[in-house]
């Protein structure tokens, strides 16, 4: 109980401690950008992220009878990274299509990058999958 206490007094230090940085080095014009920043995040995360990741679990569980579980852990593995991959670049993404003042903030194509990317997971996936697919069959 005093563990549990004394980490919630830690934790509001620390929030307090942010908000104070925050205040204090952020000027207010900023501080509105940051906000909607935030509640775009979380909006991305609840209404995109979340719902894909369990529509792909749930497929997975399905196909969980047939499938050995490495298989399952693997790709699941594989739609979780490439969605948090999606959703760290896709920023810089936007701001490299608003323009930058300084061009060596933003030096790269991301969005190529991102699609490379993604479909090297994609060719992981579907290689495990058929793999897990035709070692499942075999077994007795």
């Amino acid at each position: 109980m005093v563990v549990r206490a004394g980490l919630v007094v830690l934790g509001v230090l620390v929030i307090a401690f942010g908000a104070w940085v925050l205040v204090t080095s952020v000027r207010p014009v900023q501080i509105r950008g940051l906000v909607v920043w935030l509640a775009a995040a979380v909006i991305l995360h609840d209404a995109v992220l979340s719902p894909f990741v369990v529509a792909v679990g749930l497929l997975l569980r399905r196909a969980g009878r047939s499938l050995r579980a490495w298989v399952l852990v693997v790709v699941q593995a594989v739609v979780v990274l490439g969605t948090v991959l999606a959703l760290v670049v896709l920023p810089e993404i936007a701001a490299k299509h608003h323009g930058a003042k300084n061009t060596t903030v933003l030096p790269f194509d991301y969005t190529t990058r991102l699609l490379l990317v993604e479909g090297v997971l994609a060719v992981v996936v579907v290689v495990v999958l058929v793999v897990g697919w035709r070692t499942a069959r075999r077994r007795p």
